[in-house]
């Protein structure tokens, strides 16, 4: 299958504060250009057999498919959550300088 050469990429947590620290260590380790965050939202999931409800915040990293193994492995090792939501969805198009930006910035 082949790498998207852009993503952007969800993870939530439980508080404003690690949402925040999420975001600045992913951009300051350049494996994200920018993240925003938004929240809080309701999450409403299962959990070890029960169903539960909590306020979250969502932070949305933008990055290149060239950097994801290391975003996703940055965000296992900084996350607190036993399961933290790492999904990344491709981006299909976008403007040609907010790309090429994103990709300098992701540079290694």
């Amino acid at each position: 299958m082949a790498t998207a050469n852009w993503l952007t990429v969800l993870t939530t947590t439980d508080a404003v504060a690690k949402a925040e620290t999420l975001a600045r260590g992913a951009v300051e380790a350049r494996v994200a250009a920018c993240a925003q965050i938004s929240g809080p939202v309701t999450s409403v999931y299962r959990w070890k057999g029960a169903v539960e409800t909590a306020a979250e915040w969502q932070v949305l990293f933008k990055t290149t498919g060239a950097r994801y193994d290391a975003l996703e492995a940055y965000l296992r090792e900084a996350h607190d959550y036993d399961t933290p939501e790492i999904v990344a969805t491709p981006v299909v198009r976008g403007s040609a300088d907010y790309l090429r930006w994103l990709e300098e910035e992701t540079a290694s």
